[in-house]
């Protein structure tokens, strides 16, 4: 994981926890309507946040499994 892949998700998480507040705060007030549209945009951002984190798994993974099998068949396919 590189400095951009952090910085990506840090932002990506203010994003979440701000659209979280002001979730938050319509609920408080009783803005029902308000809080359900900005419900909606708060799990999108949730949504991203958990796409980029899982992208970034996968790439980290991979980056792990070249490490470990630097030939370009993986061990399981050899067994097949």
């Amino acid at each position: 994981m590189g400095p951009a892949d952090s910085l990506m998700l840090d932002a990506k998480q203010a994003i979440l926890d701000e659209q979280h507040r002001k979730f938050q705060v319509l609920q408080q007030e009783g803005r029902w309507p308000e809080a359900m549209q900005q419900f909606h945009v708060t799990l999108r951002c949730a949504s991203d946040v958990l796409t980029e984190s899982l992208q970034l798994l996968e790439r980290v993974l991979e980056a792990q499994r070249r490490r470990r099998f630097p030939s370009s068949t993986p061990p399981d396919s050899q067994n097949s």
